[in-house]
């Protein structure tokens, strides 16, 4: 679990980034997650973008995309979902303890 501080932190990070994922009417398959998961591998940090026409909910999309992934959520902001997942290959994040 990501504390306050290291949430905080990477929102700071997260700011600059363009979401790279949008989950549109099809809500969240399977396709979708492996492209994700393999993006915070490569990226560790990513911006998904929830449509006005995707027929769930913000949240329930976010917490498929945890449950999927593995990754942190680190916030729902409007309609765009922060991720994080540390990398084990391509570490660039040092979170604060």
């Amino acid at each position: 679990m990501l504390t306050g501080k290291q949430k905080r932190f990477l929102r700071s990070k997260a700011h600059h980034l363009d979401p790279i994922f949008q989950v549109g009417k099809g809500g969240v398959n399977e396709n979708m997650v492996k492209q994700i998961s393999e993006a915070l591998e490569a990226r560790e940090l990513l911006k998904v973008s929830v449509l006005q026409n995707c027929e769930d909910d913000k949240h329930t999309v976010a917490e498929e995309l945890v449950d999927g992934t593995r990754a942190e959520l680190v916030q729902v902001i409007g309609n765009t979902i922060i991720l994080y997942k540390q990398s084990r290959e391509n570490k660039q994040l040092q979170l604060p303890n």
